[in-house]
């Protein structure tokens, strides 16, 4: 191996070996985005961990039992289940070529999300309005910071999704377009995971308190 030669004096120094070799293109990424994925684990874990903690405060404020209507939950977790699977007919067809279908399940995974969202916000709007505010109780504190960091994660998805929907339709299904759609597969279902622990965690041993 060749090291560069010390710099002259006055010059720039060079930090780089010259005779460095290539590393095929997005050879990293599914690496880093484990990474970012790992990082993501360990903020919803303190997020849980906090809510482990406050959410039996309610300082004589509103409780889970009155607060939460199961069946429209279920109604919403139905949604976000059900747009994983549609993301997996997605990647299914990807590997197929057939950018029309891929394109097709995508925006049904999108439609799915969209669902989702709307009802998340319909259960904060009518909280709200009944004077559950997150500055009413530790409780409400810590369940809007950890449902509503799942809900941010969903919007930032389907922000991706669009962006990934529009770079495939005009560049097709390249090896960059299913490297990011493969990315965003992980990300979809990683959100799904941790639904489905808020959803046991947080509401249905809410009702059970």
């Amino acid at each position: 191996m060749t090291v560069a030669a010390a710099p002259a004096q006055n010059a720039e120094p060079i930090f780089h070996v010259i005779d460095e070799h290539a590393h095929p293109e997005g050879a990293s990424t599914m690496l880093g985005f484990w990474i970012y994925l790992m990082s993501d684990c360990l903020i919803f874990a303190m997020l849980f961990a906090t809510y482990g903690v406050l959410g039996g405060n309610y300082a004589a404020g509103p409780a889970p039992k009155d607060l939460f209507d199961l069946k429209l939950v279920a109604l919403n977790t139905t949604m976000l289940l059900l747009s994983s699977i549609t993301y997996g007919f997605a990647m299914l067809t990807m590997e197929k070529s057939k950018l029309g279908a891929t394109q097709f399940w995508l925006a049904v995974t999108g439609l799915f999300g969209l669902a989702f969202l709307g009802i998340e916000l319909t259960e904060f709007h009518h909280m709200i309005h009944e004077g559950a505010t997150p500055q009413r109780s530790a409780f409400l504190s810590s369940f809007f910071t950890l449902v509503g960091t799942h809900g941010l994660h969903v919007t930032f998805g389907l922000v991706w999704l669009v962006t990934l929907m529009v770079q495939s339709a005009r560049y097709g299904l390249t090896a960059a377009n299913r490297r990011r759609l493969m990315c965003l597969s992980m990300f979809w279902h990683f959100l799904d995971v941790v639904w489905i622990g808020v959803f046991t965690f947080v509401y249905l041993l809410g009702v059970l308190r």
